[in-house]
């Protein structure tokens, strides 16, 4: 009975730390998205692009498989690499480190998508290539698609925060943002946003 009643009220938690953020503007979502990409060394208009593949910058959206907020980041992983997911600035921190440690084991934007949404471990069960599932082969086409237009019309959520961190460093010493170091894990969580029985084609 404790333990039902410990379970629920940590439930409720999560959903009202959810559900306290519904009100973010989607133009500040894209702006916090912005900074961070570029203060970790993700080219900006990727990761407005997964954002906008995970969740239509959403955060209070969550999954039926539990992955959570504007990069839909599962808890589970979050918690390994020292994120809250919950938190708005967190889940974004935890979504793009994670990209960025499969973009490292594997050397490439579509593999380390591919990655992000089937696991590392079915990239490798593939022979380091997409797995052949519709759902990651069209979520990595999507944001692929989704990122060379970006990349060719900017969304003025880029322009904006990168006016205003010329005029920042225009008043403070050392400005420049410095990439964040990713974890060392001895085991790389297997985010994975797909269910695990899934359609081969």
């Amino acid at each position: 009975m404790i333990k039902k009643i410990v379970l629920t009220a940590i439930a409720l938690v999560s959903f009202l730390t959810v559900n306290a953020q519904a009100a973010i503007s989607e133009d500040v979502v894209k702006e916090s998205i912005v900074k961070h990409s570029m203060e970790m060394g993700v080219d900006p208009a990727l990761a407005l692009s997964i954002a906008k593949k995970e969740s239509g910058f959403k955060h209070e959206l969550k999954s039926p498989y539990g992955a959570v907020g504007v990069f839909q980041v599962l808890p589970s992983t979050a918690k390994k690499i020292g994120y809250n997911p919950y938190y708005l600035n967190e889940n974004i921190k935890a979504g793009l480190t994670y990209y960025k440690m499969m973009y490292k084991m594997f050397g490439s934007t579509e593999l380390a998508l591919a990655a992000y949404n089937a696991g590392p471990g079915n990239v490798k069960k593939y022979g380091g290539t997409i797995p052949p599932f519709r759902e990651t082969k069209r979520f990595v086409n999507v944001i692929m698609q989704d990122y060379q237009k970006m990349k060719n019309n900017p969304d003025p959520a880029i322009a904006k925060y990168s006016k205003k961190a010329a005029i920042d460093t225009e008043t403070e010493v050392n400005n420049s943002p410095k990439p964040i170091e990713l974890p060392d894990l001895k085991e790389i969580p297997e985010q994975r946003e797909i269910d695990p029985v899934m359609e081969i084609l």
